[in-house]
């Protein structure tokens, strides 16, 4: 998705290489605010070749439906698309590559120079928004993240499935190289393992690596079966906070103090890994982890490590408790 002036906003994040001068964010899980706030704002909004869905547009509450507040161009090769949630101004049945190719014929736009302020001022709020803002807990994910973007190349492969967790990745990850991303476009949990296998046996002279959270990984985690059957490289890391996080969280602010069926009974994932053949690892803080990744990627196999995290650590930007409290104060304001 391109968010005009010059403005580039992917749902897939290893479209463009993130350190780009005029790399601004992503649309979607994880969305900073300052991001969302320029594509409420802008003049002009083009798709390409992505849907404009509930996911891309935060549940539609970015742009408005189905007529955009904006002007809004939408490209895309499935004429059923065009036109299904939103009206665009101008409608272009086209796949992304000869479109793109069809645009670069067309030069550099003469009023390219004016919007270089805004641009660079946009990406310098990406880039102040991968400032980690510390969470709870003696293991922190975004030092996770970090650490493991710190260790990995332009090319290697990082995949996820669904959940709180992953607006972590989403937000932190640095993605550099195309093709270095896999994961759900709509909140498929369990996505993560069987992807990573995939990206092991296409590629085995990648690195790659799995987020998973305790809910997603229970899904299909019975798949490192097939990582060890295939002798594949790949690193699983496991984010543990005893419950369905996500599911926690709309709980919170919708039934404070009336949480129900989202713990978890869960098992000890590093001797689960183990017990298929796979090396295990714990981690209980930021130094345990850098250790534990340092010898799973060095591993000759399949490799899991169980993260322990804080369930107050609800997400990036909020705890528990201040979700709870929060959804509090408004019962008690409506009262």
């Amino acid at each position: 998705m391109w968010l005009l002036p010059k403005t580039k906003l992917i749902i897939s994040q290893d479209y463009v290489d993130n350190r780009h001068r005029y790399y601004c964010g992503h649309a979607g899980i994880g969305i900073h605010p300052k991001t969302a706030a320029r594509i409420r704002g802008c003049d002009l909004l083009i798709v390409l070749g992505a849907r404009l869905g509930e996911i891309t547009s935060s549940g539609y509450r970015h742009v408005a439906i189905p007529n955009p507040q904006m002007g809004f161009i939408h490209i895309h090769p499935g004429a059923d698309e065009i036109g299904r949630m939103y009206r665009p101004d101008l409608a272009i049945n086209s796949a992304s590559p000869p479109f793109a190719r069809a645009a670069a014929a067309l030069g550099t736009l003469a009023e390219a120079a004016r919007w270089r302020d805004w641009a660079e001022a946009a990406a310098a709020e990406y880039q102040q928004s991968r400032h980690a803002v510390p969470t709870p807990g003696a293991l922190q994910l975004e030092h996770v993240v970090a650490r493991v973007g710190e260790r990995l190349g332009d090319h290697d492969v990082v995949t996820n499935g669904a959940g709180n967790y992953a607006a972590w990745v989403n937000r932190y990850y640095p993605y550099r190289g195309y093709r270095s991303q896999l994961a759900p476009t709509s909140g498929s949990m369990g996505y993560g393992l069987p992807a990573a296998i995939s990206a092991a046996l296409v590629h085995p002279e990648r690195n790659v690596v799995c987020f998973a959270g305790d809910g997603c990984f229970l899904m299909t985690g019975q798949e490192l079966a097939t990582a060890v059957r295939y002798e594949l490289d790949l690193v699983v890391i496991v984010a543990n906070n005893g419950m369905y996080g996500t599911i926690r969280m709309h709980q919170e602010r919708t039934y404070p103090k009336r949480v129900h069926g989202t713990e978890l009974v869960n098992p000890d994932f590093a001797r689960l890994a183990e017990s298929y053949g796979a090396l295990g690892l714990h981690a209980g803080t930021n130094a345990e982890f850098d250790s534990a990744f340092d010898r799973a990627l060095a591993h000759r196999g399949p490799a899991l490590i169980e993260v322990a995290v804080d369930p107050e650590a609800l997400s990036p930007v909020a705890t528990l408790s201040e979700v709870r409290d929060q959804a509090l104060a408004r019962e008690a304001a409506a009262e």
